[in-house]
């Protein structure tokens, strides 16, 4: 839960890097959050908390995923190739999936030395 918290206090920084960890387990629980409000709205019968939880995070979302992309090296632009249907969402997938650059590298300090990062998760 300290990840996605993390990730929605640093709602808005695109610069940076983000690890693996910090990136899936914020997916994980934007997942999680996002069917309890879908399950609400059918309990319901309204349609609009699903929908709204969804543009709560969208800034959030785009930010990690631009940290998430730094930290392997590559611009947040890349984000785009998620519009080019099935292919794209693979290059992505495989972009998130894959392990950081060792030390510094255009985008910054690796998330783990970065002082913000420590203060944040107490290392």
């Amino acid at each position: 839960m300290d990840w996605y918290l993390y990730v929605l206090r640093n709602y808005a920084k695109f610069d940076g890097r983000a690890h693996r960890t910090e990136y899936w387990m914020f997916i994980l629980f934007n997942f999680v959050f996002g069917m309890v409000a879908a399950l609400i709205d059918r309990l319901l019968d309204i349609q609009f908390l699903n929908p709204l939880y969804g543009l709560a995070v969208l800034i959030p979302s785009l930010a990690v995923l631009f940290r998430r992309l730094h930290d392997t090296g590559r611009s947040g632009w890349w984000w785009l190739i998620g519009f080019v249907p099935i292919v794209g969402w693979i290059v992505l997938l495989v972009f998130t999936l894959q392990r950081g650059e060792e030390g510094s590298n255009r985008y910054g300090l690796p998330p783990g030395e970065h002082p913000d990062w420590r203060d944040a998760h107490g290392a």
